[in-house]
């Protein structure tokens, strides 16, 4: 393997066949900081952020390249976990977990102009771009934190279920929010125009919800489940609210982040047990599994629905660049 003096390794191609359109290729390995579990893209810029929760800092990697362009320092302690885009003003948001803040980082600077408290732990974080409204699960106060993005303020806090944790999704087309509770096993339904929690969605007992994405196009939710040997993600129906399907994914699998490409209704989950799980939203079924690189732990995963490349980050400092190809 040929690596860069930033530290980013060109790998071996692995090229999996996905029926009729296509498959991933792993392109590139990109090295981070210590610790990194979410992540996301700005698709208008192709920039990808990276929250490193042992190392204080923001990787921002270029799409261009798929090499780290800077690095944003958040502060000693900071421990900044969950990572959300706006793609209208080209403004990030990062949660700090030890600090109970915020920042907000200038995309095209990559410096923060404002810091916003919030409520105890956050974890998870999202945008909705149509309101420029950000939400925040504030995973030991019980909450979600909704923030202003005109004037950086917290203009509500919405109490949800027990223990928020990761990853928090937004419909932009129907101005809702879906947040996982991952001690009382159950999804909280949030309605954005009135910040009222309209319906809550139950999960089984030994279950643990985790990474939570929607297609919009569908209005369909996805939501993993960490809580193996269950094996299942859970496929919700927006306008129902109720547990539409069960899509195995593999014993023990464990299924931790997920993302979805509406356009392709594709859906990407990683699992602990090292692989990256393709699920076709027409059917529900795995239609293929990406092995990742062994030692590494796949947890964050997002997708550029322009570029359709896939980034999954793993818990040793590193991100792994998926890349479609044609046969």
């Amino acid at each position: 393997m040929a690596t860069d003096r930033a530290g980013n390794t060109a790998t071996s191609a692995i090229t999996l066949d996905i029926g009729n359109k296509g498959g991933l290729t792993v392109i590139a390995t990109v090295r981070v900081g210590a610790l990194p579990e979410g992540v996301a893209v700005n698709p208008q810029t192709g920039t990808v952020y990276v929250p490193n929760i042992g190392s204080d800092s923001v990787s921002v990697i270029s799409g261009q390249t798929n090499k780290v362009a800077t690095t944003i320092r958040m502060g000693t302690g900071s421990h900044p976990r969950g990572v959300a885009a706006d793609p209208k003003t080209n403004t990030i948001y990062v949660t700090n977990q030890s600090l109970d803040t915020v920042s907000v980082i200038n995309g095209q600077t990559n410096k923060v102009t404002a810091t916003i408290p919030v409520g105890d732990f956050p974890q998870g974080i999202a945008v909705n771009p149509k309101t420029d409204t950000i939400y925040v699960n504030n995973a030991n106060a019980n909450t979600v934190s909704v923030i202003n993005g005109r004037t950086n303020t917290v203009t509500a806090t919405i109490p949800v279920g027990n223990y928020p944790e990761f990853e928090i999704a937004v419909n932009p087309k129907t101005d809702t929010i879906y947040v996982a509770n991952s001690f009382a096993p159950s999804m909280s339904v949030i309605n954005g125009r009135t910040n009222t929690v309209t319906a809550t969605i139950p999960f089984p007992v030994n279950s643990d919800p985790e990474g939570t994405a929607v297609n919009t196009t569908t209005n369909t939710i996805y939501v993993a489940n960490e809580g193996a040997p269950d094996d299942t993600m859970w496929v919700i129906n927006g306008r129902t609210n109720t547990v539409t399907a069960t899509i195995p994914v593999g014993f023990f699998a464990s299924t931790y982040g997920v993302a979805v490409k509406p356009k392709t209704n594709t859906i990407y989950a990683t699992s602990l047990i090292g692989v990256v799980s393709v699920i076709s939203g027409r059917t529900n079924t795995v239609t293929a599994t990406i092995p990742i690189p062994r030692g590494s732990l796949p947890e964050g995963i997002a997708v550029n629905p322009t570029s359709s490349t896939v980034y999954v980050v793993a818990s040793n400092s590193k991100v792994f660049v998926l890349a479609p190809w044609q046969s």
